[in-house]
């Protein structure tokens, strides 16, 4: 459901839709893990010091164990009536933009796509070096 405020516009959420926060340190890798996997969805982001980005979602209602994991992983997930700002709503910090609009992407993915890439992201093991040879 969508509510009008006058500062804008507000997406409020239910056991459909969610937004899910990811972490700053986490936001790069999985915006690449949603591309290169062909599951990117609308993204909101949110004015202020640190960057705030929220992926819009849906399937909230088969995802228990992935909104565990995510919230494990730092994530902060915006479920059961909470209101997430659209663009071009006014805040405090300045607008609301669309990172991923929704018209660059072909669906709202599923809460599971997006705890699949934490969960790739979180368990990546950097690239193990040669070991030295002594001569």
């Amino acid at each position: 459901m969508v509510s009008t405020t006058a500062n804008g516009i507000t997406l409020i959420t239910d056991d459909v839709v969610c937004g899910v926060e990811v972490p700053a340190e986490l936001a790069e890798g999985v915006h690449a893990f949603m591309r290169a996997n062909n599951l990117t969805g609308p993204v909101v982001e949110l004015p202020g010091a640190e960057r705030r980005q929220i992926h819009l979602l849906t399937g909230v209602r088969k995802a228990s164990m992935a909104i565990t994991a995510l919230k494990a992983a730092g994530a902060i997930v915006h479920m059961d009536g909470a209101g997430i700002p659209l663009p071009p709503t006014q805040l405090s910090a300045g607008s609301a933009r669309w990172a991923i609009s929704p018209d660059e992407v072909r669906w709202v993915p599923p809460v599971v796509a997006l705890g699949a890439a934490v969960r790739a992201i979180r368990t990546a093991r950097p690239a193990q070096r040669p070991a030295a040879v002594a001569c």
